[in-house]
């Protein structure tokens, strides 16, 4: 299949792929018109996609839905594609199989579309990134599996998810923090905001535990994080003179552009009125979206 062809029928949007998905509350869902299946199959014979990156399922949730299903059914079939005789792997709908489970149904209703691993990904991604479905931990991971297996670039994976490219960026970036601070990103102990604030830090873990423990906010996480760095270069460990401090407004500088160009941005004031403005990239990729930015400006 034409690595092209795929991008653009992804683009083109996954209800003309797999079918409309079921996105209304459980109580709302039994008065929209259901998609007819292909056919029923027996629960044991359909499975995860093992590279669904999405990991965490509220049980609460899908406790909710198993109600749902006990009474009104699957309204929307379950997406599979044939992996052996008579085994199906699921592509999107992996919610609803868990809950019919816990419903205890045997059988349960599919649309079969047979599709390549590359393709089952991709769907599986873009489906629970635009349902919302995954935390931010899972959303970054998907986004590395595509750009890495598939040759996908941000700007590609923004225009089919239908975010921005520095949206898609920051969603990388969180995958530089270490385990037990991406643990607390994934069960939402601690929010996307917070965990990027900490990326440049030289101890992001013990930052994090303080930035739970007490509650704050970005913003102070944001000061906490920036003390940090500061205290990185200083020989007394954070005793800077109070010229060394930025003011509120340049850090809110920094913050801002950083969010735009999903880059690491500093800006440092000289007396004179002057200053240096830093853009910090890894990649030659990264590089050449600078430059397209600036050149389109």
């Amino acid at each position: 299949m034409n690595e092209d062809n795929s991008k653009r029928r992804l683009g083109r949007g996954l209800a003309a792929l797999i079918g409309e998905m079921d996105q209304l509350p459980a109580a709302e869902a039994s008065a929209r018109p259901s998609v007819n299946p292909d056919r029923l199959v027996p629960i044991e014979f359909v499975g995860r996609n093992p590279r669904n990156p999405r990991r965490y399922f509220d049980e609460s949730e899908l406790q909710d839905l198993a109600s749902s299903i006990r009474q009104h059914g699957i309204v929307q079939p379950v997406v599979v594609r044939t992996i052996a005789d008579n085994r199906y792997e699921i592509i999107a709908g992996e919610r609803r199989w868990r809950a019919a489970q816990l419903a205890g149904l045997t059988e349960i209703p599919v649309i079969i579309r047979d599709v390549d691993d590359r393709t089952a990904l991709e769907i599986a991604i873009v489906e629970n990134v635009q349902r919302s479905d995954l935390n931010p931990l899972e959303e970054a991971m998907g986004y590395e599996l595509l750009i890495a297996d598939h040759g996908y670039t941000q700007n590609d994976l923004g225009e089919i998810i239908g975010k921005s490219r520095s949206h898609v960026a920051n969603s990388l970036r969180l995958l530089k923090l270490p385990e037990p601070v991406r643990e607390m990103l994934a069960s939402g102990t601690l929010s996307a905001g917070h965990a990027r604030a900490l990326i440049p830090t030289s101890d992001p873990i013990s930052l994090a535990r303080t930035v739970v423990a007490k509650g704050l906010s970005v913003r102070d996480a944001e000061r906490l994080a920036q003390n940090d760095i500061k205290s990185q270069g200083d020989p007394n460990h954070g005793q800077a003179t109070r010229k060394d401090e930025k003011d509120a407004d340049t850090l809110a500088l920094e913050r801002t552009l950083s969010d735009v160009l999903g880059l690491d941005v500093t800006v440092s004031h000289k007396g004179n009125g002057g200053g240096h403005l830093r853009i910090s990239y890894k990649t030659l990729e990264q590089l050449e979206e600078i430059c397209r930015l600036l050149e389109r400006r």
